[in-house]
C-alpha cells in the first residue's frame, strides 16, 4: 500500500511534538495492454497525450506484486497507478524498471496508467528528495534533473501520468477517532494540534519561499512533461492550516486559492492535479455544499488527472477520514460532477479507516473499490 507519513501532534503527545509515524500500513516500450485492460493511452486514442475519456476504478496499492494485483483483478480494477521495483538508488528508477512493471502489471491484463515519483508525502526529514523543498543548491539541482530524466523514462515505457507531492510536513493527523464496527479514522483536529506544537527542524518558510521553491521546480519540470507529454499530477497539502502555517510552515497548496495558483504557474496541459477529494474537501467549511464547484473550476480546465475519491466528517480544521457511504460529501453528486466537466480517469480509494481486521486495509479498500464502481455505473447509465 502506499506508504503515508501521518504526523500525530496532539492529545498526549502535544508536549513531545512529534507522536512517531504512522505507516498505512522485459518487456517492449510499444506493447498493448493485455486481456481487458484499457489503458489511458487506448480510452485517448494517443500514444501519452494524457487521460482518456471515460472513468475507470482505480488503485494506489503496493506493492505492485503479483499477489496484490490477482486482488485487484478480483475485484475488477482494470487500471492502477503502480509502484517500481527501484533497482537503483533510492532516489530513483530505471527505464528497466518502468518496463519491467509495466509487464508485471499487463500479465494480469491491467493498464499502468501512473506511477509515483519518489516526491511522497513523507516529513521532509524522511523524503526521498528532500532538497527540492528545502531548495538547496546545487543538490536541488540534481535532484530535480534527476526528477526530469525518470518523466523521460516514463515517456519511452509508454507510463501517460506520473504522481507527485511538494511538502514539508507531510501529512498532519491528531489522535484517531473510533468509527463503525470497531474500526478507526484517521483525524485531525487543528485545536488539538497547535498546542505546543513545536517549530519544525527546518525552521520558519514562509509563503512567498514555498512559492519560490515550488515555482523553481515547476519551471524546471514542466518543460520536460510538455515535450515528453506525460502529465504531472500534484498531490494537495494535506490538510491545510491557517495562512501563517503550522509549526512555523506555510502550507500553500492547502487552500482552493493556493491550487489555482499552482495551476497557473506553468502553462502546459500536462501540469496538474492529483485531485484528492477528500484532501479539498478538508479546506472548505462546508465540504457537502462547497466540493462541487471546485470539482467544476478544475475539472472544466482539464487540469485534474487523477482522483482520490475519498470522503470525510467534518471540514476544514476538524474533521474525519470516513467510509465513503457515511460522510458529508453525497458522493454519488460529486461523481455527477465529473462526469458533467467531462473527466476520464481513474477514480481510486485512499485514506480507507482501520480495523484489527483487516491488516492492510485490503478489506476497507474492496468495499471502496465496488462503492466507486457502482457510483460510475450509476451515472453511466443516466446517459
Amino acid at each position: 500500500m502506499n506508504r503515508r507519513d501521518f504526523l500525530f501532534v496532539g492529545g498526549a503527545a502535544a508536549g513531545a511534538g512529534i507522536m512517531g509515524r504512522f505507516v498505512i500500513p522485459a518487456v517492449r516500450a510499444s506493447s498493448k495492454p493485455s486481456g481487458e485492460a484499457e489503458s489511458a493511452v487506448s480510452r485517448k486514442g494517443a500514444a501519452n497525450d494524457g487521460i482518456g475519456t471515460t472513468m475507470v476504478v482505480g488503485s494506489q496499492l503496493s506493492p505492485t506484486s503479483d499477489r496484490m494485483l490477482q486482488l485487484l483483478a478480483r475485484h475488477g480494477v482494470k487500471n492502477i497507478c503502480g509502484d517500481p521495483s527501484r533497482s537503483g538508488p533510492r532516489q530513483s528508477w530505471t527505464l528497466e524498471d518502468l518496463l519491467r512493471l509495466r509487464e508485471r502489471v499487463e500479465s494480469h491484463a491491467i493498464s499502468l496508467d501512473m506511477v509515483s515519483l519518489p516526491l511522497s508525502s513523507s516529513y521532509i526529514t524522511q523524503a526521498e528528495n528532500p532538497n527540492i523543498m528545502l531548495g538547496k543548491s546545487p543538490e536541488r539541482d540534481r535532484e530535480i534533473e534527476a526528477i526530469c530524466e525518470m518523466i523521460r523514462h516514463a515517456a519511452r515505457a509508454g507510463i501517460p501520468t506520473l504522481k507527485y507531492n511538494l511538502t514539508i510536513l507531510g501529512v498532519l493527523r491528531t489522535q484517531p477517532t473510533p468509527g463503525r464496527g470497531g474500526s478507526t479514522y484517521s483525524t485531525w483536529v487543528y485545536e488539538k494540534a497547535k498546542q505546543n506544537a513545536p517549530l519544525a527542524e527546518v525552521g520558519r518558510v514562509s509563503a512567498e519561499v514555498m512559492w519560490e521553491r515550488i515555482t523553481y521546480f515547476l519551471e524546471r519540470v514542466v518543460p520536460v512533461a510538455t515535450e515528453y507529454k506525460v502529465r504531472l499530477a500534484c498531490h494537495p497539502h494535506d490538510p491545510g492550516v491557517p495562512l501563517e502555517g503550522f509549526r512555523g510552515v506555510a502550507r500553500v497548496l492547502g487552500s482552493v486559492d493556493g491550487l489555482k495558483r499552482f495551476i497557473s504557474i506553468a502553462d502546459s496541459e500536462y501540469h496538474g492535479l492529483n485531485f484528492c477529494q477528500g484532501t479539498v474537501a478538508e479546506m472548505l467549511e462546508n465540504p457537502a455544499v462547497e466540493i462541487h464547484d471546485v470539482i467544476r473550476y478544475f475539472g472544466t480546465r482539464k487540469k485534474i488527472f487523477n482522483v482520490h475519491f475519498r470522503n470525510i466528517r467534518g471540514g476544514r480544521g476538524d474533521f474525519r477520514e470516513v467510509y465513503p457511504d457515511e460522510g458529508h460529501v453525497d458522493m454519488f453528486q460529486a461523481m455527477k460532477v465529473y462526469k458533467e466537466v467531462g473527466y476520464g480517469g481513474m477514480l481510486m480509494p485512499d485514506h480507507v479507516p482501520s480495523h484489527p481486521d483487516d491488516p492492510g486495509g485490503l478489506q476497507a479498500h474492496a468495499f471502496a473499490f465496488g462503492y466507486i464502481k457502482a457510483l460510475i455505473q450509476a451515472v453511466s447509465s443516466e446517459g
